[in-house]
Order: C-alpha cells, then structure tokens, then sequence
C-alpha cells in the first residue's frame, strides 16, 4: 500500500488486503479488506493511530520508512483485537523510545493477546487530550463497537476523528477517500450487520456522543475515508433506528423439496400483497448477504425441513446467527415439513430467545404441500401483511 497524504503531516500508512476472503473464519469478505494506520506529525511530537494485522506488518515499517520516521512518541491502540494491534510488538523494538496510548480495559487486553510489557504503556482515560505541539489527539471511549475497550481518536485541528471499527468497512480500494458513496455503503452495511449490530442500543448511545465532537471526516480502521462524515453517519443513524421496512427475509433449506415448494410459494403471496422479499437458500447463500438483509427488515421466515427429530443443522445454523447479531426484527415464524414429528419448532424458539420480535403461528406439515396447507400459508401470508401495515 502507498504512503497517502490526507492533510498535512497527516498520512496514511496501513495496509490493503486485496486477497483476504474470511475474517475471523468466520466472516465472509468478497471485497477483501484494509487495515488503516495513521501518522500524524505535530510540531513536537510523531503518533501513530492503530497498526496492521500481523502477516502486513513488513508493509507499514515500509511505509514509515518511505516517510523517514526515525521516531515514534506515541502508538496509539484504539482497539486491541490483532488486526489493529498486530504490529505493535515489533514497532516497540524499531521505536524503543514509544509509549502505547490505551485505555485501562485495552492495556489489559494487550498485555494478554500481545505480550506487551506493562512498562510500555500510557493510560488515558475518556476524554484525556494528549499535545504533540501544534495538534492533540481527544481520546473518547466509545465501548462495545465492537469490544468493550474500543476507542476513538479526535484530532480537532484537522477535525479528524479516527473511529477504528466504528463505521468501517471490509473493502480493498486503491481510493483513499471515498469514490463510490453506494459501494462503501454496501460494504458498511454489511460491516454494520456482521460486526456491530448486536450491540445496536450502545452503538447509538456512542453515535450521539461523537455528535458532540466537532468533526469533519472520519478515518476508520477499515475501508476508505469519509471525506463527508455525513452519508455514513446518515446510514448508521438508520441502521440503529427502531424503524423497519416493509421487507420479509425469507432463509431455507429443503432436502427433497416440500420446504422450497412451500417458500416459494410464500415468496410469490407475499410480493402480491406489495412486501418486498429477500430470498436465501441457506446452502447456498452468503451469510454476509443474510446478515445484511436483518438490517431493516421487519419479518423473518425460516423454512427447515425435520431432520430426525429436529431441524435441519443449516437451519439451526442460520437461528444461531440471528440470534447472536439481534436484529430489530418486528415478527418471526417457521415453516417446515416433517415425516413423523418431532420437535423442529421448539428447537429453533429457543435457538432464536434474543430475538425481541413477535412469533407468529407457524405452518409445520406433513409430507409434501397439499391444497389445506397451502390454505395455512394464505393465512400466514395475509397476518404478515396486515402486521405490516399496522406496524409500518
């Protein structure tokens, strides 16, 4: 990755991942990603704001040396997870004269997951201002986007606030800024839904207390910068909302075909009634995809055919998941098959306990689709419509 200027004596020096498909292995990334590291010069003083995944380490002592930085004040650690604190140790060794800036929670985590000497760090607390002559870096605490250490930077002369996770975005761009709003967009939303969406209640408590900063652009760990803080704050404070669309996602799996007959003739129902539809054969979607559409949506329904006694382990899956990223879903249901029983609904109930939304009747049938069960999905159809006009 080039050196980039972004104001003067402010530069970014991280990282671009063009390659990288998994994070976490667990989350997918079809357009790879960046790990953002910037220095900032002051008048007296040379920090660093986050560093690199360990494996792109070699990349930003190459882009330091590009700028002749033969020394380092402050590193500061927003957020100790590796991605961002990966590089810390060996930049400790290049600039032995540095002191890592982190709050008391991230130093802990530091010395665990990186093997940091407690020797080597500067605490701050939220607010703390810290000078390198003619600019300061303003710490605000902003906990649980998406780990409870988490942090931003402010740098108020350049109003430049530095946001690690928060709003970023897995995107591998050769743009500094942003080029295409609609893209980053894309990108953040799935971000949004991956990363921060379980914790929507305090990431719209931390919004509303950097809306106090004075700020013009924001710098994430991840994807370009906003040149115009506007379109992702706009994105975000929708996102956090309790408004919904008049959306239905629909997730299945079917392994002989009664369950897809069934979704999608629910599917064809409930476009008629003027509810737009997101379909998911959950063999073969992305989950990001998924994810991303339990932003705003209002209405889940998951179609599992019986597997044994219970559901389909796609479907368990795919309940798990829902149930971790709490999405602000309004109404939720079941729809399956079965040959002799089971316990398919109760299973995936419990497996769905954080969500907040209202279950309604489920339709669990017996064998292949008939005339009477397609009668139970109308109905299922037409309660999921007047739902929405009530609620929408």
């Amino acid at each position: 990755m080039a050196v980039q200027q972004i104001k003067d004596r402010i530069f970014s020096v991280g990282s671009r991942d063009w390659d990288r498909r998994l994070f976490d292995e667990l989350i997918p990334l079809p357009d790879g990603t960046s790990y953002n590291s910037y220095l900032i010069r002051g008048s007296e003083k040379t920090a660093l704001i986050d560093t690199v995944d360990p494996p792109k380490t070699k990349e930003l002592i190459s882009n330091l040396k590009k700028l002749n930085i033969t020394k380092i004040d402050y590193l500061v650690s927003n957020h100790a997870e590796q991605d961002h604190s990966g590089s810390i140790p060996d930049l400790l060794e290049i600039y032995p004269e540095a002191r890592v800036i982190a709050n008391e929670k991230c130093r802990l985590f530091l010395m665990d997951l990186m093997e940091i000497p407690e020797t080597r760090f500067q605490t701050v607390s939220d607010g703390d201002v810290l000078s390198l002559g003619d600019k300061n870096l303003k710490f605000i605490f902003t906990p649980w986007v998406h780990w409870p250490e988490t942090m931003c930077t402010f740098l108020p002369e350049d109003k430049i606030l530095f946001s690690c996770d928060f709003f970023g975005s897995h995107l591998a761009t050769s743009d500094l800024f942003v080029r295409n709003p609609a893209k980053v967009i894309e990108d953040a939303k799935r971000y949004y839904a991956e990363i921060m969406m379980p914790f929507r209640g305090v990431v719209k408590k931390n919004i509303e207390k950097i809306e106090a900063l004075d700020f013009e652009m924001i710098a994430p760990s991840h994807g370009p910068v906003y040149s115009d803080s506007k379109i992702i704050l706009d994105a975000y404070r929708n996102w956090v909302s309790d408004k919904v669309e008049n959306q239905v996602v629909i997730a299945y799996v079917s392994m002989h075909g009664s369950t897809e007959k069934m979704m999608f003739y629910l599917m064809e129902r409930i476009m008629e009634k003027g509810i737009s539809v997101k379909f998911f054969n959950l063999i073969k979607t992305d989950l990001g995809q998924l994810a991303m559409s339990l932003v705003d949506s209002a209405t889940l329904i998951l179609g599992t055919p019986t597997v044994l006694t219970g559901p389909h382990p796609a479907a368990v899956y795919a309940a798990t998941l829902v149930n971790v990223l709490k999405p602000k879903l309004k109404f939720a249901t079941v729809v399956g098959s079965y040959g002799w029983g089971g316990r398919t609904l109760e299973m995936i109930q419990n497996s769905l306990s954080n969500l907040k939304a209202e279950f309604l009747d489920p339709v669990l049938i017996k064998g292949y689709p008939k005339a009477a069960d397609y009668g139970l999905l109308d109905k299922l159809v037409d309660t999921i419509a007047t739902k929405h006009q009530e609620t929408i």
